[in-house]
């Protein structure tokens, strides 16, 4: 009797634990469930914000764009013949700069072989070409009679800087076209005309290399027609050489944050080695570009300038410490150079400081010397916006419906900064 009892109070026993397990199971998913609409929510939010600021830049540019094209450049910008060149012209300089991993990254997998970078190779064509597109769309904006543009085609003079450049643009923009071909033919099955290309491709890249070399350096030699005009710690008889070293650290950075930001907006994988291997890049070119430039300022004799109480000098060692010190410090780290997150704060710092040594070069420099003021319009600011946004829609449309990535990878793997060295490892968001 007693071991019935026994068994009947085990029996209950369970009964009740597997009631309270049930209760606790439920009030989980319960919160579960919560905590995903919570989410889901906050995410909605983000999203409408995001969608509400994209929509008021782009009804502030398309204003803006009414306003230059009715109205002229004189009623739309703050320029005038003591300051021609302003915003516009800095943001085209700041557009191919960073379009510059198109040629450094399709050289090194399509001439050198360096397969290990042909899966980032069609990202940083995709960011060249649409950079490439919206300097060209801005340079038309910019030109006092935008419906002469074609001018240049037929008008040529040969002397002229600014005619190399126009036709290094035109061809190197071809030539992005015949690289990104691929992406296309591929999905609408064009095998006939795809294999064309492929075979093309190569011949493509070299031509590429050779117009982008002349042309990222050319933006320079605009400059150096007028020594007297820009302030010493920006002038030199080797600015070409100074934007063509510039631009390939500020390229390979572009990739690395644009692989970071793609990661986590279309949960693409990110292979650390390679933008391990974008990062120390960065870090000897960044090396040899501050070398380079403080040996040149003091062998001429510029180095009190960089002691000068003025706001130039200010802004010298802004873009110094912004574009060289940090990331040199960043990548030099043994803890942070195979760390997405400080590879990510050094591509950003790259950046900074390169987007402020063109805007120095070709705003800040002039300024003391035309004895004017300048700041950029209502009108300015909003068309180039505007046409940053449209250029980040067109990169998010083109990845979301092209194969534009390598396939997506969902398995997390830790690794140290030695193992980073012998096997390929990817990493999700």
């Amino acid at each position: 009797m007693q071991k019935s009892e026994v068994r009947s109070q085990k029996s209950e026993d369970r009964d009740q634990r597997s009631e309270i397990k049930g209760q606790v199971l439920k009030t989980g998913s319960h919160r579960n469930s919560q905590s995903e609409i919570r989410n889901l929510k906050l995410n909605g939010a983000k999203l409408s914000f995001w969608k509400i600021v994209a929509v008021f830049i782009a009804v502030v540019g398309v204003y803006s764009l009414f306003v230059r094209f009715t109205k002229g450049l004189g009623a739309s910008t703050n320029l005038s013949d003591f300051v021609p060149w302003g915003l516009w012209i800095g943001i085209d300089f700041i557009g191919v700069g960073l379009a510059a991993a198109g040629f450094t990254i399709a050289a090194t997998a399509h001439i050198f072989h360096n397969h290990k970078y042909e899966s980032i190779a069609r990202p940083a064509i995709l960011s060249a070409y649409i950079g490439y597109m919206m300097v060209v769309a801005l340079l038309v904006i910019d030109l006092g009679k935008p419906e002469n543009f074609w001018h240049p085609l037929v008008m040529w003079n040969i002397h002229s800087v600014m005619f190399e450049i126009t036709w290094c643009v035109i061809c190197y923009s071809t030539i992005l076209t015949i690289e990104f071909a691929p992406v296309v033919l591929e999905k609408y099955k064009f095998d006939k005309l795809l294999k064309i290309i492929k075979k093309i491709t190569p011949a493509a890249v070299i031509l590429g290399v050779l117009f982008s070399t002349l042309h990222q350096s050319s933006f320079g030699s605009l400059y150096l027609i007028v020594p007297a005009k820009v302030y010493p710690l920006w002038y030199s008889s080797f600015l070409p050489v100074h934007f063509f070293i510039s631009c390939i650290a500020a390229g390979l950075s572009m990739i690395i944050l644009s692989a970071y930001l793609c990661a986590r907006a279309f949960k693409q994988g990110l292979n650390i080695r390679i933008l391990s291997g974008l990062g120390k890049g960065v870090l000897a070119v960044l090396i040899i570009e501050l070398v380079f430039k403080f040996v040149e300022l003091y062998s001429t004799g510029k180095f009190s300038f960089l002691f000068a109480q003025t706001g130039e000098t200010y802004f010298f060692w802004l873009e110094i410490f912004l574009g060289s010190v940090i990331p040199i410090w960043i990548l030099a780290n043994p803890k942070y150079k195979v760390n997405r997150t400080g590879l990510y704060f050094a591509s950003i710092s790259t950046i900074s400081g390169f987007i402020l040594n063109r805007m120095n070069v070709c705003v800040t420099s002039l300024v003391r010397s035309s004895g004017q003021s300048y700041s950029p319009s209502f009108e300015e600011v909003g068309i180039t916006l505007f046409l940053i946004l449209v250029s980040v829609l067109a990169f998010k449309f083109i990845v979301e419906n092209f194969r534009v990535f390598e396939e997506k990878v969902h398995d997390e793997v830790e690794v140290s900064k030695e193992e980073i060295e012998t096997k390929d490892l990817i990493f999700d968001k």
